[in-house]
């Protein structure tokens, strides 16, 4: 079967993915569970093709794009992992300093994608930063199985350091107006509700189908969030009500959204999880959010 559409596709195919792109099974469980969804005409090749990332065809603003001004920088991240690679955008006719975004990345390091959304951040009208996480170990090695094989040996805390390095050196940065945001998908996700508990001057916070903070971090929050879930991202969506409670509790500034019929990972387009309109509105509620809280 060729060209498969979602609806073609089995719930419990996606939830596979998930456990795989999230180390709780390895590559030959995964490839021997999903050959069995393999039926009626579509087969392993064409399941595969579906739901792993296709990042050559899919990358909406290129590194070259000559509306921007992008290249690469190191930065020191002293608590983290001695220093970092990061990926720095802007528009290429902007005058004056712009406020700041720090996109953090999945489980898997700085790929094309996140460093796509950097750019995406960039052509709104911000100076972005995309950190790679795995700099101390080389960098992102080029597929996402052996980034997360890489990612998976850091501790997650000295990294949470890294991306609270980036919004420093954002933040201080000659070009920036000292107004700073992060958004975050997956791994990122809990990676920017931690800096919200960790950055008292943080501007602005959304994660996307993120990991939630302890309720005992959340009276440090300090930070305006916009929090985006998938509806069938079951296994992010326990921390959810506990989540919301202690930011009511405890007075917090939110805007929280559910997407209907949704998958962890919705918003990336290179995967067969992505859907079109809930990303696309995500995408423009994050810009929104941004230009509201970082420009307003």
């Amino acid at each position: 079967m060729k060209n498969l559409k979602k609806e073609d596709i089995n719930q419990e195919v996606f939830d596979l993915y998930d456990d795989y792109a999230h180390n709780r099974i390895d590559r030959r469980s995964f490839m021997d569970k999903l050959s069995t969804y393999a039926v009626g005409g579509i087969t392993l090749p064409a399941l595969m093709s579906f739901v792993m990332p296709n990042y050559q065809d899919n990358i909406q603003v290129k590194p070259d794009d000559p509306r921007l001004i992008t290249g690469s920088i190191s930065y020191s991240s002293p608590k983290g992992g001695g220093n970092s690679d990061a990926q720095v955008s802007r528009l290429k006719e902007s005058k004056g300093k712009l406020p700041g975004i720090v996109v953090v990345h999945e489980n898997r390091g700085l790929n094309p994608h996140i460093a796509d959304v950097g750019r995406r951040a960039a052509l709104a009208g911000y100076l972005s930063i995309a950190p790679d996480a795995l700099s101390p170990l080389g960098g992102y090695p080029g597929t996402d199985d052996e980034g997360r094989e890489m990612q998976s040996k850091r501790d997650r805390n000295e990294m949470l350091q890294d991306f609270i390095a980036a919004f420093e050196y954002l933040r201080d940065h000659p070009d920036c107006t000292g107004k700073v945001g992060v958004v975050g998908f997956c791994f990122g996700g809990w990676i920017s509700n931690m800096m919200a508990v960790n950055v008292p001057d943080l501007t602005a916070a959304v994660p996307f189908y993120g990991g939630q903070p302890s309720a005992a971090d959340v009276p440090k929050i300090q930070a305006p969030l916009l929090l985006q879930y998938a509806e069938l991202d079951t296994r992010v969506n326990e921390g959810w009500p506990e989540y919301e409670k202690a930011l009511k509790a405890n007075n917090k500034v939110y805007k929280a959204y559910i997407y209907p019929n949704t998958n962890h990972g919705f918003h990336n387009d290179t995967t067969g999880r992505f859907d079109k309109e809930a990303a696309a509105l995500a995408w423009k509620r994050t810009i929104e959010f941004f230009d509201e809280k970082l420009k307003g």
